[in-house]
């Protein structure tokens, strides 16, 4: 669980990804500290366990099924969170997909289906919550990336490339946005799940009200062995 707490009463914050991993330990968090939360993962039934958890220790929290990459499918998750609970404040994006393979053996649905979901799937939930957002009066988007991936690695490309898209993304976005009153930020996600969760904390409360366009790491220093989780399936939910 994690340790650190602000009141976000009142605070409606929808989740993509939340089904697992840092995804489910930022939906635990903005429950715990009192947040409304919409539970999105591509697995319903993972998302139904995070749902679960948050009611059973007193937290207000649906479950929703999202493939990210499909943008009515991210529209519906919105709308969804926005007729449970009458608006939105935050959205989080812990979904990223990626595979271990070396450039010269990846194939051409591999690529594409990584950009669709890493690239694509940023996009659309970047640019939906912000048109609900805008109308809003507000809010905050952040996405949550694998530090792995922000780095040369001997493989995955297509996570990399996702991954530094996404940055892209966030620094323009945070420059357009800011008119509307919307911050975007990113998290390059590495080591303990807790310790991620207490930077969304912090970059969903009034505390980074100041803050947009940046990207803060929380991996225990694990981008100065930047290597060592090359060999395996990245897949942040």
């Amino acid at each position: 669980m994690a340790a650190w707490q602000v009141d976000l009463s009142g605070t409606v914050a929808l989740v993509a990804g939340a089904g697992a991993g840092r995804g489910r330990a930022i939906a635990w968090a903005l429950a715990d500290c009192g947040a409304a939360v919409a539970a999105a993962d591509l697995n319903i039934e993972r998302a139904d366990a995070t749902y679960q958890r948050i009611q059973a220790r007193g937290g207000t929290a649906i479950a929703l099924h999202a493939d990210i990459s499909n943008r009515f499918q991210v529209a519906n998750m919105i709308e969804q969170t926005r007729d449970a609970y009458g608006r939105l404040h935050l959205l989080v994006n812990a979904v990223c997909i990626g595979r271990a393979q070396p450039l010269l053996q990846v194939d051409e649905w591999d690529w594409r289906r990584q950009l669709e979901v890493n690239l694509g799937g940023a996009f659309f939930c970047l640019q939906l919550a912000a048109r609900v957002l805008a109308d809003e009066g507000g809010g905050a988007i952040i996405h949550v990336l694998p530090a792995e991936a922000l780095a040369t690695l001997p493989t995955g490309i297509g996570a990399v490339a996702g991954a530094a898209g996404v940055i892209g993304m966030t620094r323009q976005a945070a420059r357009e946005l800011a008119e509307h009153n919307i911050r975007v930020n990113a998290i390059a996600a590495g080591g303990n799940d807790d310790a991620v969760a207490n930077l969304a904390l912090f970059l969903a409360s009034g505390a980074a009200g100041s803050i947009s366009g940046q990207v803060l790491y929380s991996d225990g220093a694990e981008e100065k062995r930047r290597g060592e989780a090359a060999t395996r399936l990245i897949e942040l939910r």
